[in-house]
């Protein structure tokens, strides 16, 4: 009966979990229900008939190797950024264990079971959850105040650690745990259990209460800023990763007989925000084609939050250009992620030799499928690539009363402009195409900068900050509506 009621919880939690986890991750990885599948697996486990293993060591030391190696395979090849988790990824360190903990419940010492079982392995395996607790306190407050963490800094993390979790464990963890009166009733045990958990839940929200309180205004800002949608964003007009049906939006004037056609990934959508502007001032409306990491070029990409080639890309970027051509638009504008930031971004993915090729031959391709139709378009150079969150970097300056000008970046790291000159003469070679480059406004010769006339100019590494863009209205609309301008659409 127990088996069948853990086995049942574990099969709810771990459902609602995977489900979540592409949701609302955050929940899933924080809300303990949504864990419990884990500790269901390891109880099931421990539940295994041990004389099963005992007559069978051979099988028990192959799965323990097999479980050490999947674990070390999960910890090389799992990422933050590409590794949706907990869900499905955390099946591979989860199964793991349980191969781990089947091999060593006949007690069996042969193979890993016998090096697990050393005295100084067995010590850590004691102070493991009291690890589990500190380690994550140490390592954001060490990161908030040394942004970059030097290998002896995080050996220190460690060291203070491991000494937190030996003072906890000896002297809060252990006593309660083995306390004669606790233990005499477990409904002595629940009570103080919900009063601490209560306690906590309190001092966490008036800790985050604080936290926002204590914000200065240029912190606050900071942090609005960054939140703040793109005007095409705000409205769901970016189609996710799995949607490859386009969806056009319309921004302006309804009524309005000339449009502009916006065209490409994200880093076309925080154009968006000034180019919608500037078209209502000239009496234009503005239709949007726009998907996540999905480029204008005709290029098959690899996705890493897929795991697989970007078909969907490939479907969605066809349909959208096939709908374009048939609006007959004034202007087709079209901008892209940058080769070196997808780079950057995903380096294993995206060092083919041929790549380079590619990327030409599929913007090429985009463009000329737009000029052969008639129509005119305007390419916009991608905004520089920075290697820190920017609207971390710059609100922790603040806070250390820096100047957000520490989070700067040197331009020969933040602008190709080599790669820029490459996409500059394809697009100049394509009759009716444009080349539009605003690199001016984010950097000087040396320097690329992320705080620009008292705003900042990203919400993370990579995408323009909403308020920041709506302050290029004024260079968009030159460069698109003046009627001496090469792009000129009037």
């Amino acid at each position: 009966m127990a088996i069948l009621a853990i086995g049942l919880a574990g099969a709810v939690s771990f459902a609602v979990c995977a489900w979540l986890t592409t949701v609302a991750q955050p929940w899933a990885f924080y809300f303990s229900p949504l864990r419990a599948w884990e500790f269901a697996a390891g109880g099931l486990a421990t539940m295994a008939p041990a004389k099963f293993w005992r007559e069978r060591p051979q099988l028990g030391a192959a799965l323990a190797w097999l479980g050490l190696a999947l674990i070390a395979g999960a910890y090389l090849t799992f990422s933050e950024q590409d590794t949706p988790f907990p869900g499905f990824a955390a099946v591979v360190p989860v199964a793991s264990t349980v191969l781990l903990l089947l091999s060593g419940s006949g007690n069996v010492q042969s193979g890993p079971s016998a090096m697990l079982a050393l005295p100084p392995l067995q010590w850590l395996g004691k102070l493991s959850y009291s690890l589990y607790l500190w380690h994550w306190p140490v390592i954001v407050y060490a990161t908030m105040m040394v942004p970059d963490l030097s290998w002896p800094g995080r050996l220190a993390c460690a060291l203070l650690t491991l000494a937190l979790s030996l003072f906890t464990y000896n002297f809060i963890e252990n006593p309660i745990r083995r306390n004669g009166w606790l233990m005499a009733n477990a409904a002595r045990a629940l009570i103080p259990a919900v009063m601490l958990t209560g306690a906590g839940v309190v001092a966490t929200y008036a800790n985050a209460r604080l936290a926002v309180d204590d914000l200065d205004p240029s912190q606050r800002i900071i942090a609005e800023t960054a939140a703040k949608p793109s005007t095409a964003r705000a409205v769901g007009c970016v189609l996710d990763y799995e949607t490859a049906t386009p969806k056009a939006c319309e921004f302006g004037a309804k009524n309005a007989e000339r449009s502009i056609a916006l065209f490409g990934d994200s880093h076309a959508d925080h154009w968006s925000t000034p180019l919608i502007e500037a078209a209502k001032k000239n009496d234009y409306k503005v239709v949007t084609w726009l998907k996540a990491a999905c480029r204008a070029s005709r290029l098959t990409v690899w996705s890493s939050k897929l795991k697989r080639d970007y078909t969907e890309c490939d479907q969605w970027r066809e349909q959208s250009i096939k709908e374009i051509i048939a609006l007959r638009p004034s202007l087709v504008v079209i901008s892209e992620i940058s080769l070196t930031s997808s780079r950057k971004l995903s380096p294993d993915a995206q060092q083919s030799d041929s790549l380079d090729q590619n990327w030409q031959a599929g913007l090429r391709a985009t463009l000329e499928a737009f000029s052969q139709a008639g129509l005119k378009v305007a390419f916009i150079r991608d905004v520089p690539f920075n290697s820190l969150f920017v609207d971390t970097c710059v609100a922790r300056a603040l806070w250390r009363g820096q100047t957000p000008s520490v989070c700067d970046a040197p331009r020969t790291d933040a602008a190709n402009d080599a790669m820029a000159a490459v996409e500059r003469d394809i697009v100049r070679a394509v009759p009716n195409a444009t080349y539009i480059d605003m690199t001016d406004r984010f950097c000087d010769a040396k320097t690329c900068h992320v705080f620009i006339d008292g705003k900042l100019a990203y919400r993370d590494r990579h995408h323009m900050a909403t308020p920041f863009a709506q302050t290029l209205e004024p260079p968009v609309e030159r460069a698109l509506f003046s009627n001496t301008g090469t792009t000129a659409v009037k």
